[in-house]
């Protein structure tokens, strides 16, 4: 097998799968890292915005979307206790994609990683990172496969990006994730199912101590519930319930305090067990210390309240490839090469907190007034009154922004 690259991909989420078909199609040799065999379940709120459906075109994989997806997204619904508010979402600011639509992980990540390979990236799936050692451009990454069948290989590349979920950190970071630990950490929960009963056109925000989430219905009429709980709250509610799963812990808990998932979920039926991950990591996260790319959650999380999540995902991988896909040459081979890396990650991650840091800080805003009854007390009276504040606070969380400006899309589109 092929064991020397330009670039090493870890991950093959929607911002590594991107990336990969992007860097591939502009004269890179690609290997896309993935320890997850595809279709697969992931933690995930599933809706794909608007600002997001011509970079899926731009993919090559926008026509398989849309005859996949579920309903337009139209409106949103703020659901707390007994009561729900309504307001129309706002139009995306593509005339082609005026609303977004939503999309079970196990199809789009199919999609992508199909593109990818399709491009020209080697996809090793289902293989697992090992360690990275070395450094720009002679990275060595001990890759081996996730069945346990066959010994580990070493890959060479001169570039490494990062592009895996905030609770899959690279080998280095595993023994710091574990000792930060704390009451406030937040962990993700999904399940699916079937005969919900939510307009297709909705997107339910839910509200409530220690936590918040959201539903949507996507492709085939399957409802998505997924929410985030921290960890003291998530452990007194799993008191509360001894002898059931945290999962289900959490739905009893949905199903009693908000009627708007009470009344959604009243005639449906799940499929399969609860899906869980975390903690969650929302923030910043640089590449300087370990001279690594990061994008899509690697590079940083903002609270899923927002939804934003495949929006920086998609929209982050943009960015970078063509922040460096002009520049193989400069940045893989020759005495510079090191140094140009270096200066290439600086001023990656400046355009990166210009076009995404406002999304983090607004998104936490928004969780931390869901997580706390006394705040979230007080800017209910304001939204009932004003339910133009959710439509508002939509359109100021970013979701109606692209981040790659028309002429990046482009210059990278096939």
């Amino acid at each position: 097998m092929k064991t020397a690259f330009d670039i090493a991909i870890v991950g093959a989420g929607p911002a590594g799968a991107a990336a990969a078909t992007l860097l591939a199609r502009a004269g890179w040799s690609v290997a896309l890292i993935e320890r997850q065999p595809f279709p697969r379940r992931k933690v995930c709120g599933e809706c794909v915005a608007a600002s997001n459906l011509s970079l899926l075109d731009a993919l090559g994989v926008g026509a398989e979307f849309d005859a996949l997806a579920g309903a337009e997204l139209r409106r949103v619904a703020l659901m707390r206790g007994r009561r729900t508010v309504f307001a129309p979402l706002p139009r995306g600011q593509d005339g082609r994609h005026a609303w977004g639509r939503a999309l079970g992980r196990e199809h789009l990540d199919t999609l992508l990683v199909g593109g990818a390979e399709a491009a020209g990236a080697t996809v090793l799936q289902p293989w697992s990172l090992q360690s990275i050692a070395g450094h720009a451009p002679t990275f060595r990454l001990q890759v081996r496969p996730s069945a346990g069948e066959g010994g580990s290989v070493e890959l060479e590349a001169a570039v490494v990006i990062a592009a895996h979920g905030s609770w899959e950190p690279l080998p280095a970071e595993r023994a710091q994730r574990r000792e930060a630990r704390r009451a406030s950490d937040l962990f993700a929960f999904k399940a699916n199912f079937t005969g919900a009963a939510i307009d297709a056109d909705v997107l339910p925000v839910l509200c409530f101590a220690g936590g918040y989430g959201g539903m949507v219905i996507a492709d085939g009429g399957v409802a998505t519930l997924a929410c985030c709980v921290r960890a003291d709250r998530l452990q007194a509610l799993r008191r509360a319930q001894p002898g059931a799963s945290a999962g289900e812990a959490i739905e009893t808990m949905l199903r009693r305090e908000c009627d708007g998932v009470g009344l959604a979920l009243a005639g449906a039926t799940r499929l399969g067990p609860w899906l869980a991950s975390g903690p969650l990591r929302p923030g910043i996260r640089s590449g300087l210390a370990d001279g690594v790319f990061r994008i899509g959650n690697a590079a940083g999380e903002a609270h899923p309240i927002v939804g934003e999540g495949m929006s920086m995902a998609l929209q982050s991988a943009f960015v970078l490839a063509a922040s460096i896909g002009p520049r193989r040459l400069q940045l893989t081979s020759g005495t510079g090469a090191a140094a140009a890396q270096r200066a290439a990650i600086v001023t990656f991650e400046a355009l990166w907190r210009r076009r995404f840091a406002r999304r983090l800080r607004v998104a936490a805003a928004f969780a931390h007034i869901a997580m706390r009854p006394a705040l979230a007390g007080v800017a209910w009276p304001l939204l009932r009154l004003w339910p133009g504040a959710l439509t508002q606070g939509a359109r100021f969380s970013g979701k109606t922004r692209c981040a790659p400006e028309a002429a990046c899309l482009r210059a990278i589109a096939p």
